[in-house]
């Protein structure tokens, strides 16, 4: 069967063309990537203009998630730089970001090997985080000596009974350094929600805080407020998902009740095939109604560490 000449021409629009780097721009680069025909390079070249486009859209509201385990790496500089540049109004992430910046904030980490022996590594007290090493001590009495300090203050000082996650990080944050993400959230008033917020070092001080204080209650729905105002004052909304799970899906699920996202780029390292929400494309969000059916959004499929600092770098660049 002969296809006819248009089609063609329109099926092959697009000729694929070899990098030339001319320089170290990491926006040349990226420009590249968009023509190279590259399998994932050119969803990071779409994924960095749809950015691009969401962060100069001043009827936006931004949403930022990522999950808990890549604040315990260097990345943890670009979510705390993108919050001190404001470029999104809230975020939405897991317990585990919070352990991880509070105990960055006041110990250190190491970095390791993915082939350490963990054997050795307990003997030593030391944790493993794929090849980042967190010294025993550095972790869970840092969490508890911050935690129990903050909790001590909203309880006895502030008279506080009834707390949701957002205002819980407000204080915590006031109360770390400018290497926190969590300071710069709390200095730019955007609002740090955690639906999972039990499930890490954070979530257990604040159970052993209940069980010495009865009346002390964490109200999850007081966040679902805050996200429910947020959702349905935005004219549009657009969200930078990193890494999947609960803070990616809480992300599109409120967005489904304001028709969907207008703007939505992802990175996963998950495969579709198993049908997890993890692996799941964002387009196929468009189905539930949690991102618009003419939304700009991409997938970009790639390890977090290794993208954030070139999708950053592009952002806070100057235009080629």
């Amino acid at each position: 069967m002969k296809v006819p000449s248009n089609i063609k021409e329109k099926i092959l629009g697009n000729p694929i063309i070899d990098y030339k780097i001319r320089s170290n721009s990491v926006n040349s680069i990226l420009s590249d990537m968009a023509n190279s025909g590259g399998f994932e390079s050119k969803n990071l070249s779409v994924g960095v203009e749809i950015l691009r486009k969401m962060e100069k859209d001043t009827r936006c509201t931004k949403f930022l998630s990522f999950v808990g385990s890549i604040i315990s790496t260097g990345v943890r500089g670009i979510i705390r730089d993108m919050l001190k540049e404001k470029m999104f109004d809230c975020v939405i992430t897991t317990c585990g970001a919070l352990d991880h910046d509070i105990a960055r904030a006041n110990a250190k980490y190491y970095s390791g090997d993915l082939r350490m022996d963990d054997r050795v590594l307990l003997k030593k007290n030391v944790h493993r985080l794929g090849n980042v090493l967190v010294p025993q001590r550095s972790y869970g009495p840092q969490i508890e000596e911050k935690v129990q300090s903050c909790l001590k203050t909203l309880y006895y000082d502030k008279g506080v009974r009834d707390l949701s996650t957002y205002v819980l990080n407000e204080l915590i944050g006031s109360t770390l350094d400018e290497s926190s993400f969590l300071y710069w959230a709390h200095r730019n008033k955007i609002p740090v929600i955690v639906p999972g917020i039990v499930d890490g070092a954070v979530g257990s001080q604040l159970w052993f805080f209940h069980q010495q204080h009865s009346d002390f209650k964490i109200n999850v729905l007081s966040d679902e407020t805050k996200l429910s105002d947020l959702v349905y004052n935005a004219k549009k909304s657009g969200a930078f998902m990193i890494g999947g799970g609960i803070s990616k899906h809480h992300t599109l699920w409120w967005n489904q009740f304001r028709g969907g996202l207008e703007y939505a780029v992802y990175i996963t390292t998950s495969s579709e095939w198993d049908g997890s929400l993890s692996g799941a494309l964002v387009a196929e969000a468009i189905s539930w109604g949690k991102v618009k059916d003419m939304a700009l959004q991409t997938t970009i499929h790639g390890e977090a560490t290794i993208l954030l600092p070139y999708i950053h770098a592009a952002l806070i660049a100057s235009p080629t």
